[in-house]
């Protein structure tokens, strides 16, 4: 018999993501399961008999766990991650396919031990190395995400409804920010110019799930590099506003793939993830890929 320990985040998800229900459904399907909140100190201890882990929570919480693992020591052992995604956004799970509302085929899909390698982008040019998992960006985004620290005493903790604010948020924000100069690099071909978003991404969707780069395989050893320009605004606008509609749909604007960028942007901010980052001036940075760093438990087809 396997064993899973599952890593939970109680704070995400509804009462099918309990302890008791996740644990249940875990040993139903033919698991021993042991337990660990990601909201205790003592989550980070791995015992070496566990054959995989189990991240119950959305994307933040990924994060999380993979930098725990990314800081281990090269002979410790690795642990292949599966997913039971419960948050807003799940942006890691929809690029590794797993559905959110099938949960029991996801826990039997464990069975099989499908393992899908998946990349990890490096950042040097900050004050400390950092990493990715989703995508590092510069423009709308960041913006975004400040503009959301002022909504969220007026966010429910339904996803929904945080997704719906989310895009309402940034549809007036395309609409008004100004482009910005980036010098930017894609494996030493010049691409700069003046932008409303950049984006190096892993994964194909980021945020309130706006999928900018349709064709990013977080496991093929290449980043999607996107780039809107002024000209490109209103493609922007009108994606951002479908998706308010509920209708769904890729964006259709520039997008390259490379294995190393060099960016420089006018301004201050940018995020990593789900994280906001600023820094005191503008900083030349490098992105570069660490291929299949992690390994996650996929749905096989």
């Amino acid at each position: 018999m396997k064993i899973a320990q599952l890593l939970h985040n109680p704070g995400a998800g509804d009462e099918d993501h309990s302890k008791k229900g996740l644990m249940d459904l875990i040993k139903s399907e033919g698991f021993d399961c042991r337990y660990a909140s990601t909201e205790k100190r003592d989550w980070k201890e791995l015992r070496s008999d566990v054959d995989f882990l189990v991240v119950a929570g959305g994307d933040g919480t990924v994060r999380r766990v993979a930098k725990h693992l990314l800081n281990r020591k090269l002979i410790e052992k690795p642990y292949p991650i599966a997913l039971l995604p419960s948050g807003t956004a799940n942006n890691i799970a929809g690029a590794l396919r797993i559905p959110v509302d099938r949960p029991e085929a996801v826990v039997r899909s464990w069975k099989a031990d499908w393992r899908k390698r998946f990349d990890v982008g490096l950042v040097e040019g900050l004050p400390k190395p950092q990493f990715f998992l989703e995508s590092i960006g510069y423009g709308v985004f960041p913006q975004l995400m400040n503009e959301m620290e002022d909504q969220q005493e007026k966010s429910t903790d339904a996803p929904e409804e945080k997704m719906k604010v989310a895009l309402d948020v940034l549809a007036g924000i395309v609409q008004s920010y100004e482009a910005r100069s980036c010098q930017i690099e894609v494996d030493g071909v010049d691409h700069s110019g003046n932008y409303l978003l950049v984006e190096v991404m892993n994964t194909r969707s980021i945020g309130p799930n706006l999928g900018l780069a349709p064709a990013a395989d977080p496991g093929d050893g290449q980043f999607d590099i996107v780039l809107v320009s002024e000209s490109q605004r209103m493609g922007l606008i009108t994606y951002v506003q479908n998706r308010l509609k509920g209708i769904e749909g890729d964006f259709w604007g520039t997008a390259l793939k490379g294995r190393t960028v060099r960016a420089k942007w006018d301004g201050i901010e940018m995020h990593l993830d789900d994280q906001l980052v600023s820094t005191k001036k503008p900083r030349d940075i490098r992105v570069m890929m660490h291929e299949g760093a992690l390994s996650f438990l996929g749905v096989p087809d």
